[in-house]
């Protein structure tokens, strides 16, 4: 069966909610504002640090809002 139309465009303001959602957690994590969430501001949230030297792709320690979205 093939999904409605109506089912096509919930599915896509869930994944835009979701999108949303994530950028606002990145804002809140990035705790001094400088536009990245470094290891110590990601240690208030145990499944990110479980996640963050494979989200980190540049090693540099600190996840940028490109490196966060993929969470």
């Amino acid at each position: 069966m093939v999904p409605s139309t109506s089912q096509n465009l919930c599915d896509e303001v869930l994944v835009s909610s979701s999108a949303a959602f994530a950028m606002s957690d990145f804002d809140t994590l990035d705790v001094d504002g400088d536009g990245v969430i470094s290891q110590s501001e990601a240690s208030v949230d145990a499944e990110l640090m479980s996640k963050f030297s494979e989200l980190d792709t540049d090693g540099n320690g600190e996840l940028s809002k490109q490196e966060f979205s993929k969470a």
